[in-house]
């Protein structure tokens, strides 16, 4: 352990999981966590400790009841034989706010469960780079992983060719998302590792997912459906890099 690295990198974690550090800081922290389990899991814990504040910050979503409430409550008070006047020229522009608070409130649920999914899934991939044992099956051949599924998911998947890639295949273990089992390949890029998450579909539970690379909380994401399956690729490295594992996974599909 460097005392000096672990002392660096613990005054930069907050800045890493909230998204704000430089490309260099972003990337040398990433080296070390790599190779120390005790940083890597303090970078989990403020993982956790985001994820578990943003839940707790929404668990409370005012209904349509309360929004009627609110509406009523400053309405102006005009004189009986007015009302009707007035209830002519208010309904479409209380129309159209209301559809936009509709609107609007939609929107941001969806936002809310999009990021919390990518936390999880950031989690877990962060908890796989602090684990001693990151691979319950340790092997480079798809064809030595693949069968090793075979009775522990529900499903099946084909695993790309990489012998003309950049990209090695380190292991995969079975792991699970909201209690649903699933399998999480483990490729290597250079000096990076990036987890592939394989889950079947849940529908309307993915179908909002933005398509395409993104990158949020210092990682970049890629997702898409193939074949009644939900991929979810992820890792410290750039979009291209995401892609182009993406690509090879897509044709093997």
């Amino acid at each position: 352990m460097n005392l000096v690295a672990c002392e660096w990198s613990r005054t930069k974690l907050e800045a890493y999981v909230d998204g704000e550090l430089s490309r260099a800081d972003e990337a040398a922290l990433g080296d070390h966590l790599r190779s120390c389990a005790s940083c890597a899991s303090a970078a989990l814990d403020l993982m956790q400790l985001k994820r578990a504040i943003a839940t707790a910050g929404k668990r409370y979503e005012p209904g349509a009841a309360l929004r009627a409430k609110v509406l009523s409550s400053i309405a102006p008070k005009l004189p009986r034989k007015s009302r009707w006047q007035w209830a002519l020229v208010a309904a479409p522009a209380l129309v159209v706010l209301i559809a936009s608070l509709l609107v609007n409130f939609y929107a941001e649920r969806e936002r809310n469960r999009r990021q919390q999914l990518f936390s999880e899934l950031t989690d877990l991939h962060i908890a796989t780079l602090a684990s001693a044992t990151p691979v319950d099956v340790l092997s480079s051949d798809r064809h030595t992983v693949k069968p090793w599924f075979e009775g522990k998911i529900p499903f099946t998947f084909n695993l790309p060719e990489l012998q003309d890639s950049q990209f090695t295949l380190l292991g995969a273990r079975v792991t699970y998302l909201e209690q649903t089992p699933g399998a999480q390949l483990i490729y290597q890029l250079r000096k990076h590792q990036i987890s592939v998450f394989i889950f079947q579909d849940r529908g309307e539970r993915t179908a909002s997912l933005p398509s395409g690379p993104l990158s949020t909380m210092s990682f970049t994401f890629e997702n898409w459906k193939q074949s009644g399956l939900r991929y979810f690729v992820v890792g410290d490295v750039g979009p291209d890099d995401i892609e182009a594992l993406s690509k090879l996974l897509k044709a093997a599909g």
